[in-house]
């Protein structure tokens, strides 16, 4: 059996995200790239919408200021690369794109009608946060490991698949709970959830989760679940007996010195869906990548555990060949690593060129192997250009 075949009989065994398949495609070479997929890892049309209802996260009186700094030349006005920065904004539909170095701003663009106090909807990137807000509740001795049982906090789950799963399982996506993710299908646990009955008095998460069946030992099999990220903030909450909102503004939004308040949308039971949809404006976004890339440093001292994004941000899942999953986050290779949402959200962190790059898009696709490929190419010709400098 081929290598190839190999990876792809994993991949499709597996059901994991599409970007899966396009890291194998972008190490196996291009021929292959698949179709464009619909599979989508947060809201679809195909979930009965409900009321939005939203949470507020506060900013605070003083702003992380992000000064500028020398623009990339080639991509600057008559830059040899201009042209290409104009038609990847147009073709893959950006909205928002910002690159800091050393915490400088070296390029800022808007489009879509997109600006810099707009709003945008992180969609799956918020489950980088979410993971992130895991390690300051350890810091703050709310959470006393990632090795804790999950029925340590959320006591409703006792007696359900979830007995034997450790909070690392499901910053991992590996507790052996079966979800489908699929938003075509009517019955998926994505869709259901938004819909099915909610046990007098539980969090309707957890009145969910705790009716699915075990499909294999914890830590043994990946499953891209949204609900499992979702599960994780309302242990969050029920830990430091704060919501999510009121946590993540007074750990990072406040003190970090974020721009604006963002929110964060609630589920039927007014519990933040950590698994996606907080709504900030670009620069923010770009801020988070910068307060990861510093180390969770707030005024000189990190308010996440020594090494907790060192160890996040490591490959826990391998899927191919020098990538995988860690914590909430996508590694790619060994120099970088992303948070991920659909539509074309992201946020890349390379530590060694000391670079964030966030980028929000209105793919008309919920995700794209061809336009994952794209961004990852242009990104690539972007530090091709800073290492000339």
């Amino acid at each position: 059996m081929s290598s190839k075949t190999y990876i792809m009989r994993i991949l499709l065994n597996s059901q994991m995200l599409s970007v899966t398949v396009l890291a194998v495609f972008i190490t196996l070479g291009t021929s292959s790239l698949a179709q464009n997929k619909t599979n989508t890892n947060t809201l679809s049309k195909k979930v009965p919408q409900q009321k939005q209802v939203e949470h507020e996260v506060p900013n605070g009186s003083t702003i992380h200021e992000l000064p500028q700094g020398a623009p990339i030349a080639a991509f600057s006005a008559g830059g040899a690369k201009e042209q290409a920065l104009d038609d990847f904004i147009k073709e893959q539909k950006v909205a928002g794109f910002i690159i800091l170095q050393d915490g400088k701003i070296r390029l800022e663009r808007y489009a879509l009608g997109h600006n810099e106090t707009s709003l945008w909807s992180s969609l799956s990137v918020a489950k980088s946060v979410t993971s992130t807000l895991v390690g300051t509740a350890i810091k703050d001795g709310y959470i006393k490991s990632v090795d804790d049982f999950v029925t340590d906090y959320l006591t409703d789950l006792k007696g359900s698949a979830y007995d034997s799963v450790k909070i690392r399982h499901l910053l991992t996506m590996t507790t052996g709970v079966r979800w489908n993710e699929d938003y075509t299908d009517p019955n998926g646990d994505i869709a259901k959830f938004e819909t099915d009955s909610i046990e007098p008095g539980m969090n309707a998460i957890v009145s969910y989760m705790r009716r699915l069946p075990a499909e294999a030992e914890p830590g043994e099999k990946f499953k891209y679940s949204t609900g499992e990220t979702h599960l994780l903030g309302t242990l969050i909450s029920a830990a430091t007996h704060q919501t999510l909102s009121q946590y993540l503004s007074s750990k990072i939004w406040i003190p970090y010195g974020m721009e604006q308040t963002a929110t964060w949308r609630l589920d039927r039971t007014g519990q933040e869906m950590a698994g996606c949809c907080l709504q900030m404006p670009l620069r923010d976004f770009a801020r988070f990548g910068q307060f990861v890339l510093e180390d969770g440093r707030i005024n000189g001292t990190s308010i996440v555990p020594n090494d907790w994004f060192k160890t996040a941000t490591k490959i826990h899942v391998p899927m191919w060949p020098g990538g995988g999953y860690g914590y909430g986050w996508w590694i790619f290779d060994s120099n970088s690593f992303k948070a991920l949402g659909i539509h074309g959200q992201m946020i890349h962190i390379d530590p060694a060129r000391k670079l964030v790059i966030a980028i929000n898009s209105k793919w008309p696709e919920a995700d794209s192997n061809e336009r994952h490929l794209v961004v990852n190419n242009f990104i690539k010709s972007i530090t091709d250009e800073i290492d000339k400098e």
